[in-house]
């Protein structure tokens, strides 16, 4: 069942892993399928070179396991990915990693502000990436905590945990997960540069206002 969208989960958390975003068995990665609305997601406790599509689970909104080919069960963290499901039906497929610069503003419950444009393409709502109350992984508290957040931004930081990051696509995902990544790293060099000193960021409105350019003629 849904053998295409495994593969692809597969591949999308092979891929986080490889590029460090979460290592070994951290973190995990689900995609729903619009026509049936189930949603194919890792299995916990795998790690990811030894993963494969028969290891992937299909799951209902309701959180009923609908297909497991072998000996696992779904991330304990299934939870959260369904109450993003639920809370935005734009979204078909969630990343959540486990790096290392967005993480630790996660800890500190930071949000991170636009300070460069390419976070235009992250959907900032309020002009930052907002971050998630804590909520122990695997409860509904964590689940829960997501709601608002997400509905403000498709990527969030999870306090004293990780990154969320959504999508209709699960490679742009995981591109948007790698994008949060990029900006703590480049916020974090930025206030030890200047001293602890917040930078410039970007408003809302301004974000808002790029556009392909016109003096760029397309041959049609």
């Amino acid at each position: 069942m849904l053998e295409n969208l495994k593969k692809e989960v597969v591949k999308i958390a092979q891929e986080a892993d490889r590029s460090g975003l979460c290592k070994h068995r951290s973190g995990n990665f689900s995609i729903r399928d619009e026509k049936t609305g189930y949603v194919v997601v890792t299995p916990s406790g795998v790690d990811r070179e030894e993963l494969t599509f028969h290891d992937i689970c299909v799951v209902d909104l309701e959180a009923s396991v609908i297909e497991i080919e072998t000996n696992v069960r779904p991330t304990s963290e299934l939870l959260m990915h369904l109450q993003v499901y639920k809370t935005r039906e734009d979204v078909l497929a969630v990343s959540h990693t486990h790096s290392r610069f967005a993480t630790a503003f996660a800890v500190l419950k930071k949000e991170i502000p636009a300070i460069v444009y390419e976070c235009a393409n992250l959907s900032l709502k309020d002009g930052v990436i907002p971050v998630a109350s804590y909520g122990r992984p695997g409860t509904k508290e964590l689940s829960e905590s997501v709601i608002e957040p997400i509905k403000r931004s498709d990527v969030i930081l999870l306090e004293g945990h990780g990154v969320l990051a959504v999508d209709k696509d699960a490679k742009e995902s995981l591109l948007k997960a790698h994008y949060v990544e990029e900006l703590a790293e480049v916020y974090y060099r930025t206030l030890v540069i200047n001293g602890g000193k917040e930078p410039k960021a970007f408003s809302v409105e301004e974000l808002g206002k790029w556009q392909y350019p016109s003096e760029i003629k397309l041959n049609k």
